[in-house]
């Protein structure tokens, strides 16, 4: 039986796309017979203290040799002066979602930090699975050639094609209350169409950034009912709310693949959103209306358009029905992501 262990920082059921990423393949590998075994790392990563990282030094003193440790790039990216001590001995993997020091909202001398560490750890990374073609050539930056990458691109749950709210039209967008998603530029281009009819229901991990998200819900409250902020919401209901959404939003400043589109194009809908890191590559041309990152005004003029004709919002769902029939499932992605673990492995 094949086996890896699967590594991130605490705790794993955290409601974000990289988590949802890293629980989907190993249930996927699991289906397949792989023995996976799941550890969470303690500590404030992408920071940790010291005392943190002596911990995960000690937890990787004692791993067997024998078994890849495939390691979450929120946690990798931080083990600089931690992984090259373990390059010979162990058969570590890195499993980067997107570089840490394109975060949005870094000062520079921090994203210089996270940049040189991720650099120093990816040297001792024996091969790096990435989610999208585009993080692969981001890590031509960090030194990575691609021989020693593979990609294996997040799966898809197929979801019942949305039937619409039949009334005012519901704007969805999912994501993590923090800077990189972008809440503040959405509501700002809100504000500029109040005279439209629309509602807007956001859903996503909270308490990542507290002092941001307490922005982004003040800047709400000036809607009222208009816009609801939800935190996580069970699986059950998170369908719901694509099947009653008439147009999926997204701001966002970058993105290493978004698995969120992906989610809505399953659920055929139309999409406007920012086009930020992979969002272009990863949103299908014809089921989408994108501007640039950061760009209000053009924001606004996108969802007004769609909302005043509902024929091109018609038609871009149409584009979303049918590239959601080239989508792969999350077994697919797991024998992808087993493959590439698989021939990483191997290589001297």
């Amino acid at each position: 039986m094949s086996a890896l262990v699967l590594a991130a920082p605490a705790p794993f059921d955290l409601a974000t796309g990289g988590y949802a990423y890293d629980r989907r393949v190993a249930d996927g590998l699991r289906r397949l017979g792989w023995m996976v075994a799941l550890v969470e790392l303690q500590g404030d990563f992408p920071a940790p203290s010291a005392a943190e990282l002596e911990a995960t030094r000690h937890w990787l003193e004692a791993a067997d040799p024998e078994t890849p440790i495939v390691i979450d790039g929120l946690a990798f990216g931080a083990l600089g002066h931690v992984a090259p001590d373990f390059k010979d001995r162990l058969r570590l993997i890195a499993l980067v979602h997107h570089p840490l020091a394109d975060e949005t909202g870094l000062d520079l001398k921090t994203a210089e930090k996270l940049r040189d560490g991720e650099m120093l750890a990816l040297a001792a990374a024996r091969g790096v699975i990435v989610t999208s073609p585009f993080v692969a050539r981001r890590l031509d930056a960090y030194g990575v050639p691609p021989r020693r990458i593979r990609i294996v691109e997040p799966g898809v749950t197929r979801r019942p094609l949305s039937r619409g709210s039949g009334g005012v039209p519901m704007l969805l967008c999912v994501g993590s209350y923090v800077p990189r998603k972008g809440h503040d530029v959405l509501l700002a281009a809100l504000d500029r169409i109040r005279d439209r009819h629309w509602r807007l229901v956001c859903v996503g991990a909270t308490d990542l950034d507290p002092e941001h998200e307490a922005e982004v819900r003040l800047l709400a409250r000036s809607f009222g009912e208009r816009v609801q902020l939800h935190g996580t919401v069970a699986s059950r209901t998170l369908d719901g709310l694509y099947a009653q959404a008439d147009l999926f939003v997204l701001a966002s400043h970058y993105e290493g693949y978004g698995m969120v589109f992906a989610e809505a194009v399953a659920s055929g809908l139309p999409i406007v959103a920012t086009a930020g890191g992979a969002t272009a590559v990863t949103v299908p041309a014809g089921a989408a209306r994108l501007v640039g990152t950061g760009d209000v005004t053009g924001l606004a003029h996108a969802l007004a358009a769609l909302l005043d004709r509902p024929q091109e919002r018609r038609q871009l769902a149409q584009g979303a029905r049918e590239a959601r029939t080239r989508q792969h499932d999350w077994d697919t992605a797991a024998r992808r992501f087993a493959g590439a673990v698989e021939e990483i492995t191997g290589w001297a």
